[in-house]
């Protein structure tokens, strides 16, 4: 191979590495806010995308009763017992989105529950993501597992995507509770 060739090959193999570790440094960590703004509200401009985040409205929940996704006034997503299928926790709830033959879904299952099991008023709700598409296309849902962390009233304060590590979960439920 021609030393061209080989340096296209080395800067390509480190660039793919690099990236691999940035993805995977970012996999079940907990990030501010449940939902990212929608592009268009993005493209307008700030106080456009609030307003915008804050009159949204959403098809039907899981139970098809034609709930609405409300927003509270900071523009975050905020999700009512009739979406997520059961009642919401009195200090917080852990909104876990599996699939069926997910394997970090259940080890994330076992963490949820244990975390929620410790703290008092917290709720754990798992909902089956491929029977509920509607909710996973208007929260973003992009893999399985992703665990949103509600407050007592619903709006949605953090989230994370992959596995996430039990320390994390607690802290997330310290900031939803705060």
């Amino acid at each position: 191979m021609d030393p061209v060739g080989l340096t296209v090959l080395a800067a390509t193999l480190a660039a793919a590495t690099v990236l691999g570790l940035l993805w995977r440094r970012g996999q079940g960590r907990f990030r501010a806010r449940g939902r990212p703004a929608a592009p268009a509200a993005a493209a307008a401009g700030a106080a456009e995308g609030e307003a915008a985040d804050a009159t949204e409205t959403a098809g039907t929940g899981p139970a098809g009763e034609g709930a609405a996704m409300a927003a509270d006034t900071d523009g975050s997503t905020v999700l009512g017992a009739e979406e997520i299928g059961a009642g919401l926790g009195e200090r917080a709830t852990l909104v876990q989105f599996s699939s069926a033959f997910c394997q970090p879904c259940r080890a994330t299952r076992r963490v949820l529950e244990e975390v929620s099991g410790m703290v008092e008023g917290v709720a754990h709700v798992e909902i089956d993501a491929e029977a509920h598409l509607d909710l996973v296309r208007r929260l973003n849902i992009m893999r399985t597992p992703t665990v949103l962390v509600l407050d007592g009233r619903g709006a949605v304060v953090r989230r994370a995507s992959g596995q996430p590590r039990k320390a994390d979960v607690i802290a997330a439920i310290g900031a939803a509770v705060a």
